[in-house]
């Protein structure tokens, strides 16, 4: 007998599937009071401290334009059906599934560890993309305000920053952002993935809605912030048609540059995006993994650089030319807007030497 999915309100997936590193799996059984066909309960979101000793990542990959991120959250309330960040949840024991929407990390420590790293002697200033594991202003950032306060230190030490987000909350920080924006140091995206208010909802159930994200833009940019967009995923024969229309709307809100991804589904995502297709488009389920195949090697993902955010094939092909061509048409720029280092300066209070904080000789 097929197990019924849960439907739990305001969550994207419907289960808390085992992650690749758990040994055993588990599965919903009738009790024989016919608990199957009750109601999921409400899922809380619980809040836990990450002990990370570092926040700040450097990486190294062709299909980036930058080399460090920080993200002072893990997991993400917003819980889009197709986050790529979903897997990164097993590394805590935790499922992708449920638990990376409702079990989050924060790190109460960032703004010390931030300090710390970008007064060390041998820091080298470079732009840091905030929050593109998880977003940086999902819900919990209204009360533990954790990417505010690594701007305030970015805009202390005149360090330049991109971010990437889906919530409307980053107009709250438009006083940090617009400063620092006229020296040369900070740029926003917003992602936007559909036009469907009812498809955004099952997507990205704790996401801004899309009108409110055109708002969020159009905001930004008239506070002198530059903003661009990131279609991002392209969901290919139930979202990508918005494609143009997305590019538009964003250049009439004020951006100037942007960027897309195809559908990502590494590890553990496949069966969690299968499974929801199949709960809320199962006639599309079918049409919409078979092109993501077609433009994966016959796979539902491919790691390798080069590949794995634009995939291949003619679908892929096809999507980067629209890409391209409206781009084009609106005067919109795929790079990322430069940003200025040299004003980069750590305060006097937060450099260190070998043993810790540099005490008075007498």
């Amino acid at each position: 007998m097929n197990e019924k999915p849960l439907i739990y309100k305001g969550r994207a997936a419907s289960s808390n599937q085992v992650s690749r590193f758990d040994p055993y799996s588990r599965v919903a059984m009738d009790d024989g009071w016919g608990s199957l066909d009750e109601a999921a309960p409400p899922l809380r979101t619980e809040v836990s401290l990450d002990a990370s000793k570092s926040v700040i990542n450097y990486i190294q990959s062709p299909d980036l334009p930058f080399e460090r991120t920080l993200n002072p959250y893990r997991g993400c309330e917003h819980g889009c059906i197709y986050c790529y960040a979903r897997p990164t949840h097993a590394y805590l024991g935790l499922s992708p599934g449920l638990d990376f929407e409702s079990k989050l990390l924060i790190k109460p420590d960032v703004v010390a560890l931030l300090k710390k790293e970008l007064a060390h002697p041998g820091y080298k200033c470079a732009p840091i993309a905030l929050a593109m594991n998880t977003d940086g202003y999902q819900p919990i950032e209204r009360e533990y305000q954790l990417t505010r306060q690594v701007i305030a230190v970015l805009s202390e030490a005149n360090h330049p920053f991109s971010l990437v987000t889906k919530s409307a909350l980053v107009e709250r920080d438009i006083d940090l952002i617009a400063p620092m924006a006229a020296k040369g140091l900070a740029s926003i995206y917003l992602s936007i993935t559909t036009l469907d208010r009812q498809i955004a909802r099952r997507l990205e159930p704790r996401a801004a809605t899309p009108e409110r994200r055109f708002e969020t833009l159009r905001k930004l940019s008239e506070a002198g912030i530059p903003t661009g967009v990131m279609v991002a995923p392209v969901i290919p024969a139930l979202t990508d048609h918005h494609m143009e229309q997305i590019l538009e709307k964003a250049h009439q809100a004020g951006a100037r540059k942007a960027g897309y991804v195809f559908l990502r589904l590494p590890h553990e995502l496949t069966t969690l995006f299968e499974d929801w297709l199949q709960q809320y488009f199962p006639l599309k389920a079918a049409h919409v993994m078979s092109l993501v195949k077609q433009s994966r090697g016959g796979k539902a993902y491919q790691s390798e650089f080069g590949k794995r955010m634009r995939g291949e094939g003619i679908f892929a092909d096809l999507l980067a030319s629209r890409f391209k061509l409206s781009c084009q048409k609106l005067g919109m720029s795929g790079e990322r807007t430069g940003f200025r280092t040299d004003l980069f300066e750590a305060p006097d209070a937060w450099k260190l030497n070998k043993t810790g904080p540099q005490m008075a000789l007498f």
